[in-house]
Order: C-alpha cells, then structure tokens, then sequence
C-alpha cells in the first residue's frame, strides 16, 4: 500500500520521531471501498489535531463503530494517522505494536511539537480526561 521506497519511508519516520517533520510525502495507494474513505479521511487529520469516530462516521455517512473497524485495518498506521482518531470519551483502540499506550505517546508527542504557522482545528490540548480503552 506504500508506494515509496523503504529508505524513504524509513527517514520520513525519523523525521517525524525528531519533531522535524509534520506530514508524510509518501505514495499511498489506498484500498477500494470503506476502509479506503476511512484511511483517505485519516490522512486528511492535520498534525496535531484529532477528530472522533463519530466525527469521521458523520462525515462518511457510517457509524463510529464501522470507522473503528476500518482504523483498525490501516495498515499505515503512522503515514496515515489513524492515531488522531480518538473516542468521544476514550483514547479508542490501537492496531500498530504498542496498542494504545503508542496512540497515547504520538497525541502527546505531536501536542509537544508545536504544529505549522496558521493552522487551526480540533488541537488536542491534553489527553488526561481520556480513558485507554482497548
């Protein structure tokens, strides 16, 4: 599904780990169907910010648990953030190793990590008030 040379996407990493690198300019091929418009609305969530199953099921036209089941079938979990996809009430789930204790570590490395002049959206500004719920 990417698209891009393993030593690309390997520095591209080690950028973003250093906080010297806010989006990833790597091919994705996308899958057909519902887990491709999930995927394609994840890649959409800017550095930074997070937006609810509820709020990507909205925009879909699907339900939370739907989109949840097709977060967790991304298999570009950091090229497409799927991390940034948060619960109403809880951090949600986490496919990549590390489960949610990662989620929780990348929201709060990009929180660090003040994001690009001018933008603006849903910054998530502290991740105290989210249960881990895997």
């Amino acid at each position: 599904m990417l698209d891009a040379p393993r030593e690309h996407a390997a520095r591209q990493a080690a950028e973003y780990a250093d906080g010297d690198r806010r989006a990833f300019d790597l091919r994705v091929r996308f899958p057909d169907g519902f887990t491709g418009e999930v995927m394609r609305a994840m890649a959409a969530i800017p550095y930074g910010e997070t937006r609810t199953y509820g709020d990507l099921a909205a925009a879909l036209d699907s339900s939370a648990v739907a989109v949840g089941g097709a977060c967790g079938r991304n298999p570009l979990p950091l090229v497409v953030p799927c991390h940034r996809v948060v619960g109403a009430d809880s951090l949600g789930g986490f496919s990549a190793d590390g489960g949610v204790r990662l989620k929780r570590a990348l929201l709060a490395h990009e929180r660090a990590t003040p994001a690009a002049p001018g933008t603006r959206g849903a910054r998530q500004s502290t991740l105290d008030g989210f249960a881990d719920a895997e």
